[in-house]
């Protein structure tokens, strides 16, 4: 067993009498999810009586007593800053954040800090029980630079391990608040159309038959003078998909200057404003918190550069 580890004593139940043994791990070490267990038990952090358990899919009998050595989380690579968040909801598992248009989620070539990871690191510090082995949130979507809202990070495995099983199952209520150039036909309508890469700029997305299968739920709010103000209910959640999806149906958002541009009067109008951005904001996140169980949902108001925007355009 390594040294810098926490030490924890398990004894599989009699109702995980069978089971695998990542899985009757994670029965017994509910702080654990069954994936780190798996990752433990590859690494020979698993032993039973002296003798290292090495098959995560090896059979687990009633009785047995395991010792399971978790490394204390490293210190993260990223830089910990003081950077002003907008917490919806926080608690030990989980934090909800309502993040402001011109912030990175992620390190990333071009943007090594001043991230939200960054701000994270910094909010959370002393409160993340290591994601992976390293102290560090669990992204497990992400949203726009330039795109405002609501998103949710993990401060646990076990939560981002139930959050990302529900982003994979689709079962996350995300709902975008859009104002988008003309006037939709039909007013409310499903855009189903798989994305990728596009084979001609790689740093745009594209509607492509190979892609990835993409789903987005429209429908007028209020229209406009030459625009409207839509909902965009994901079914799935790609990069770019509410911008790539609305300028698909020839109503790019107000300010996109990779999938629409703006042009005229409403040119005019948002280099007037200042708005510099795709007119697109996270309003609604709904989830079944990972760890009690508990259905959880938020909302975020339009943010006063797109309520200007709106006001400006108001009929």
């Amino acid at each position: 067993m390594d040294r810098g580890v926490s030490i924890f004593e398990a004894t599989i139940a009699p109702s995980a009498d069978g089971w695998r043994l990542d899985r009757a791990l994670a029965d017994a070490v509910p702080t654990l999810s069954r994936e780190r267990l798996k990752v433990l038990i590859n690494a020979g952090q698993v032993e039973r009586a002296g003798i290292l358990a090495r098959d995560p899919a090896r059979k687990a009998a009633a009785g047995e007593t395991f010792t399971v050595a978790v490394p204390i989380p490293t210190e993260p690579h990223n830089e910990a800053q003081d950077i002003p968040l907008s917490i919806a909801f926080e608690d030990d598992h989980l934090i909800v954040i309502d993040k402001q248009a011109g912030l990175v989620v992620h390190p990333a070539a071009g943007n090594l800090d001043g991230t939200l990871v960054n701000a994270l690191l910094h909010h959370c510090k002393g409160s993340l029980s290591g994601i992976g082995g390293v102290a560090r949130p669990g992204i497990v979507h992400r949203i726009d630079k330039d795109t405002s809202g609501l998103m949710v990070a993990a401060k646990t495995d076990r939560a981002h391990e139930g959050l990302a099983k529900q982003f994979a199952a689709h079962s996350i209520d995300r709902r975008y608040r859009a104002i988008v150039t003309g006037h939709p036909r039909p007013a409310a309508g499903t855009i189903d159309a798989p994305l990728a890469r596009s084979p001609s700029n790689r740093k745009k997305i594209a509607i492509v038959s190979t892609g990835k299968r993409a789903v987005t739920h429209y429908r007028t709010l209020e229209p406009l003078d030459g625009a409207a103000l839509v909902e965009c209910r994901l079914e799935t959640g790609r990069t770019h998909q509410v911008r790539v999806h609305m300028a698909s149906i020839g109503h790019p958002l107000l300010g996109d200057q990779s999938y629409g541009r703006t042009k005229g009067a409403q040119k005019a109008l948002l280099e007037t404003l200042g708005f510099r951005r795709q007119a697109l904001h996270a309003a609604h996140l709904g989830f079944i918190h990972p760890v009690t169980n508990a259905a959880l949902a938020f909302e975020s108001t339009i943010p006063a550069d797109m309520q200007e925007l709106f006001s400006h355009l108001h009929v």
